[in-house]
């Protein structure tokens, strides 16, 4: 319970949220009177409209995608020249603001404890005497060339080995081999699946990793805090830096450090003429994918819960956030110890409609799970592991790692901004002062 003890300004914070909320009925129905209810009826037409053309523009063909895409573009705009017609446009915004303003101050109210989502740091010991950094120099548009960190990184007396060559290279049995020959960490400036592939020898041998932020979108270096701006900043994890225990997914044997998809998205970058014409290839291909004329159809397990055919799926090193969309694309944390997972199943304008109620859609399930198996109607499936497409022969198998990695991040570093909540209105309700019964 003490956990649910509010401090007087999350009290006030929360009793205010109630008041906006408040308010924004008032204004409705104050100044709109009865045509409040059609203000709802048609904002709520909108979206519906909206959400339904915009399924309909991703999954048909000819004459009819345009014509959704053209309802997808007018339907806000009907709504607003309805509101403007009705001489009740600024009623609808003042409105809205009050609405907008009672959540930031609700997701305020329920913000918790800095220590609780943020990871512990211990120090980095002993220092590095031979750190090996693999870096890749056509990564993120030449990063490693921009920021000289090359020759930084030999200034700080880092080993560096430069991906250069037109042929492949095997990054794991590079880093292994200097390994065998004395390092004593290892790092990478490149992409997320080239971070992912080191990060596992890292854990197999013991020791700590690097983080260089020099890939495209850096997803990983974002959640752990790292400068995504100057990729130079992380290499002050040599000299003065902290230790951080990370999890490590695993695929059928392989490291992961952000996600593994499955469906739509995999099966969309697997085709071969997307690096070529991302877009063209995407709304060529997604209409069959959608009406499953095109893929596997997938089959997925985990701790008892069942999830059929789902048109994606996304298991990641620990679960993103849901508070609000913002956060989807974060993890505050990377060592809860868990795999989050997230399918979506939508075949039908309906069903995509129904995606508007949030974590209660029937065609969305968030699950928080230790192994996840995904079987499919076809012996091998493309699944996209931290942005690279790989055939993967099913049933694939997920499970995590806890603490399997010791990544090392300069004590000095951006950080990870506090995630924001889910809206629970039962604790909002509680935190307020009005009902003294206690959630849970």
């Amino acid at each position: 319970m003490n956990g649910l003890k509010s401090m007087p300004a999350q009290r006030w914070l929360a009793r205010l949220s109630f008041v906006l909320a408040g308010l924004a009925i008032v204004i409705l129905l104050v100044f709109a009177g009865l045509k409040s209810v059609a203000m709802v009826a048609v904002g709520l037409a909108g979206a519906v409209v909206s959400l339904a053309s915009a399924y309909v523009f991703l999954s048909r063909r000819g004459i009819l995608r345009w014509l959704s895409l053209a309802v997808f573009v007018l339907a806000p705009v009907a709504v607003i020249a309805v509101y403007a017609f009705r001489d009740l446009l600024w009623v609808a915004i003042a409105a809205a603001a009050a609405w907008l303003l009672a959540s930031m101050t609700a997701r305020l109210a329920l913000a918790g404890d800095s220590a609780d989502w943020q990871m512990p740091e211990h120090p980095a010991q002993p220092p590095a005497r031979h750190p090996y950094l693999i870096m890749n120099p056509k990564s993120g548009d030449g990063k490693v060339g921009k920021f000289d960190l090359k020759g930084k990184a030999e200034a700080l007396g880092a080993e560096v080995f430069l991906l250069a060559g037109a042929e492949p290279v095997d990054v794991a049995e590079v880093a292994r081999r200097a390994v065998d020959r004395g390092a004593d960490l290892l790092g990478v400036a490149g992409g997320d699946g080239t971070q992912a592939l080191v990060a596992g020898i890292a854990a197999e041998r013991g020791l700590p990793f690097l983080v260089i932020s020099a890939g495209t979108r850096n997803h990983f270096a974002l959640d752990l805090g790292l400068d995504r701006e100057d990729p130079s900043a992380c290499l002050g994890a040599l000299s003065d830096g902290v230790e951080l225990r990370v999890d490590l997914g695993v695929i059928n044997g392989r490291t992961f450090v952000n996600n593994a998809s499955f469906g739509a998205y995999a099966e969309v970058v697997e085709t071969p003429a997307y690096r070529g014409d991302k877009l063209n290839t995407t709304l060529s291909t997604l209409p069959d994918l959608l009406q499953g004329h095109r893929g596997a159809r997938l089959s997925v397990q985990a701790d008892g819960t069942q999830i059929e055919a789902p048109q994606a799926l996304l298991v990641s090193n620990n679960p993103y956030g849901t508070g609000d969309i913002a956060g989807l694309g974060r993890r505050a944390r990377l060592d809860r110890g868990c795999l989050g997972a997230v399918g979506v199943t939508v075949s039908s304008a309906a069903q995509a409609v129904g995606l508007l109620r949030g974590r209660h859609a029937t065609g969305l399930k968030l699950l928080t799970t230790k192994q996840i198996e995904i079987s499919a109607d076809v012996p091998q499936v493309p699944v996209g592991v931290d942005g690279e497409s790989i055939l993967m022969s099913t049933p694939v198998t997920c499970t995590i790692s806890p603490g399997a990695l010791r990544v090392w991040v300069p004590r000095d570093r951006p950080g990870v901004p506090a995630p924001k909540p889910p809206k629970d209105w039962a604790r909002l309700w509680y935190l307020a002062g009005i009902s003294e019964t206690a959630p849970g």
